[in-house]
């Protein structure tokens, strides 16, 4: 008998929430035990109240009339999950790259620094691996600055050239400056002299 009332419990509760939320397994063990909750989302899923985007991970979908459903991106994904395990992750490799505007490329693989639990999450096509790291890669203070330092890593020394480090200085130029000092310090040498280059 348990089941329809979890099921009716998470219905009722659904309602305050807004829409376009990451909700998962964990968000409802108050209404009842684990099993029963995986089922009740598996109905509602079914009764095409919730989207499931990956296992035990579900969309509670805001709907386009033109568009449909409004999918949440990697990121916003990736950030659910990060405070569900009050980890802290920060973006790596070409999707830094990505969110910077140094490159037009769409990875459908993104990669995640974590001190939370290493993991691949497989959503539609697109794959979101979160990797073990030590906790000095996700001290940086500033958005932008830890950003960097993680697409300038990507480029690589050899391929950072004049162009790379004009654009990278007007994106920092949006970074307070004892962010960058900060962040400076967690980085290689060669990094470390570029970002202190553009607050001289």
């Amino acid at each position: 008998m348990e089941r329809p009332i979890v099921e009716n419990k998470i219905a009722k509760v659904l309602k305050s929430y807004r829409k376009g939320s990451v909700l998962f397994v964990d968000d409802f063990l108050d209404y009842g035990n684990p099993e029963s909750v995986k089922k009740a989302l598996l109905r509602l899923k079914e009764k095409e109240i919730l989207v499931r985007l990956a296992h035990g991970i579900y969309l509670y979908p805001k709907i386009d009339k033109e568009f449909g459903v409004l999918f949440p991106s990697t990121e916003d994904i990736a950030k659910a999950i990060a405070r569900r395990d009050k980890a802290r992750i920060i973006l790596t490799g070409v999707q830094a790259l990505n969110k910077l505007g140094l490159s037009s490329q769409v990875p459908m693989k993104v990669v995640y620094l974590t001190d939370g639990a290493a993991r691949i999450i497989k959503v539609g096509k697109r794959t979101i691996t979160f990797k073990k790291t030590s906790p000095k890669n996700l001290l940086a203070k500033g958005e932008i600055s830890g950003l960097v330092i993680q697409a300038l890593k990507t480029i690589g020394q050899s391929k950072v050239d004049n162009g790379i480090i004009l654009k990278i200085q007007m994106l920092l130029k949006k970074e307070k400056s004892e962010n960058i000092i900060n962040d400076a310090k967690l980085a290689p040498a060669w990094i470390n002299k570029l970002l202190i280059q553009t607050i001289i």
